[in-house]
């Protein structure tokens, strides 16, 4: 599983996308602590490192062109594991999510 984060920085925004194995459930959401899907990554303890921003608008571009990540899905940390949540309890659906939009679908390389 593949999700995106966008952090301040000193003087700007910097972008990672993490990816974890999802070995969660209903009473296991914190995606924090989901084992990264590749075990010899060193750089998953922080993610992978996309690039930066000088504005938040500016890094959520970069991350919508990066990943594939959809302006109207992006959650604060505090609320991704209620969506993640959601996910499971829908079947882990690979097309539509529970209310009717598409799944984020991750670029080449991302």
């Amino acid at each position: 599983m593949k999700y995106v984060e966008v952090r301040p920085a000193a003087a700007s925004y910097e972008v990672y996308v993490h990816a974890v194995e999802d070995v969660g459930h209903e009473n296991f959401l914190d995606l924090d602590v989901f084992p990264p899907f590749d075990q010899d990554a060193e750089e998953e303890d922080f993610g992978r490192f996309l690039g930066s921003a000088d504005d938040p608008q500016e890094a959520l571009a970069l991350a919508e062109e990066s990943t594939g990540a959809v302006r109207g899905r992006w959650v604060n940390q505090g609320v991704v594991q209620d969506e993640y949540r959601d996910f499971v309890r829908a079947g882990r659906p690979s097309g539509m999510s529970p209310d009717g939009r598409p799944w984020p679908c991750p670029r080449a390389g991302a």
